[in-house]
């Protein structure tokens, strides 16, 4: 666990959210549809960009920045990506913050 990295990953307001809007995918992307069973939680790049409002290359840049970090995995399905948070990293970032910080 790079926590720099995490820092880093975290110091964009449009990646928090990410993470914020992927901790409650369904809730967040109402619309969009789950076509992976076996990668619970995912949501596509395309919907991730149409939310937040910005370019595919820079949604593409952060979403490989927070991947780079451990905070996200992604998984292809044809020609699409999909995204979701990795849970671990977050409960270990979280861990040290409680008990190291």
């Amino acid at each position: 666990m790079d926590k720099v990295k995490i820092f880093k990953a975290l110091g964009n307001e449009t990646r928090l959210n990410i993470l914020m809007w992927l901790k409650s995918p369904k809730e967040s992307f109402p619309l969009h549809k789950i076509v992976i069973n076996d990668f619970k939680n995912a949501i596509c790049v395309g919907s991730i960009k149409d939310k937040a409002e910005l370019s595919q290359s820079t949604i593409s840049t952060f979403l490989a920045m927070m991947e780079e970090a451990g905070l996200l995995e992604s998984r292809r399905a044809g020609q699409w990506t999909y995204f979701r948070r990795n849970e671990d990293t977050i409960k270990k970032i979280s861990k040290w913050i409680n008990e190291e910080l």
